[in-house]
């Protein structure tokens, strides 16, 4: 099985701020399969450590309202050709991110808030028949 993975949790430093989301489910969860990793947001161009994004309108905006919308949505573009390229068979990933949430992304306000949604990468992944799954999602046996 080829599973495309977001970077961070395979332990990258590639989050907003310079961190990583790395989950010892997820690298266990992947051993003896082919792994994928992925980072939106790097793919479009944007620096580790970056200031912090959250759609706002259906637009992705960081904390200082400048409009980053154009480089995650280029970044989930080349990572969708990545995934069909490659023929994924699952996608899993980092929650709430406002390129890899799955079933909650921050509301926009900066607050902490989380609405129902998806990130611009998750909903792309979706809409091509890719099956995305939310790191909090998966469970070793």
């Amino acid at each position: 099985m080829k599973i495309m993975v977001s970077a961070c949790l395979l332990g990258q430093n590639c989050k907003y701020n310079g961190g990583n989301n790395y989950s010892e489910k997820v690298d266990e969860y992947v051993k003896g399969h082919e792994v994928i990793p992925v980072c939106p947001e790097m793919e479009g161009g944007l620096p580790t450590p970056r200031t912090p994004c959250e759609i706002v309108n259906g637009v992705v905006m960081n904390r200082n309202g400048e409009n980053k919308d154009k480089e995650f949505r280029a970044g989930a573009k080349r990572c969708l050709e990545k995934a069909l390229a490659e023929k994924v068979d699952m996608a899993i990933l980092q929650s709430r991110s406002p390129s890899c949430g799955v079933k909650q992304i921050y509301d926009g306000t900066f607050s902490g808030k989380k609405i129902e949604g998806s990130g611009v990468f998750a909903e792309l992944l979706a809409q091509n028949g890719v099956k995305v799954v939310d790191v909090e999602d998966i469970e070793i046996e």
